[in-house]
């Protein structure tokens, strides 16, 4: 399954951390690429960061407007799946969308446009009271890949974590090819 996200807007100073973590998310949990608007450049060196060090290729592209990528990716084959509030319950749709070979993952920050809605072919509701859209987007991917993102070797990583009972274990690999 190929999975790429698109974050519309941010509420300015609060949302630079939960946009930076609508990001990891994204990364962590299997996404390719995400697309921003409204966004603090400084979350793409964060990101480019995190690549180097624990691997992988996630991208992030800054985007004028919402509307040409969504667009452009349902020609493309993508369904759009648009996390809300007022969706569908999870539990209804995960199955159905699990089948999907690609996907759109939309995670609003302010009021999203009803153009979205209508756009969408998936409206999931991911719990009925509010919540982090962050949270939402992790329950989504994970649900969807039925855990296993969680498998993935991310390539060329400096640091991988070692799963353990206890404590830590991190091998460290300063040699990368």
């Amino acid at each position: 399954m190929e999975i790429e996200v698109v974050r519309i807007g941010q509420r300015l100073v609060r949302d630079d951390r939960v946009t930076t973590h609508v990001a990891l998310v994204s990364r962590a949990f299997g996404a390719k690429t995400i697309f921003m608007t409204e966004i603090n450049p400084e979350i793409k060196d964060t990101l480019r960061k995190i690549n180097e060090t624990w691997g992988g290729n996630f991208e992030i592209e800054f985007i004028e407007s919402w509307k040409p990528i969504v667009k452009k990716k349902k020609e493309d084959g993508f369904k759009i799946v648009h996390l809300s509030m007022y969706g569908e319950k999870i539990n209804e749709v995960q199955e159905k969308i699990r089948k999907e070979e690609k996907l759109l993952i939309v995670v609003g920050a302010e009021k999203v446009p009803r153009e979205i809605y209508e756009l969408a072919d998936y409206n999931v509701g991911v719990g009925s009271q509010p919540h982090s859209e962050i949270s939402a987007l992790a329950i989504l991917l994970d649900r969807i890949q039925d855990g296993q993102q969680f498998e993935k070797e991310f390539p060329n990583a400096k640091r991988k974590i070692i799963p353990t009972k206890t404590g830590k274990n991190v091998q460290v690999n300063e040699t990368r090819d």
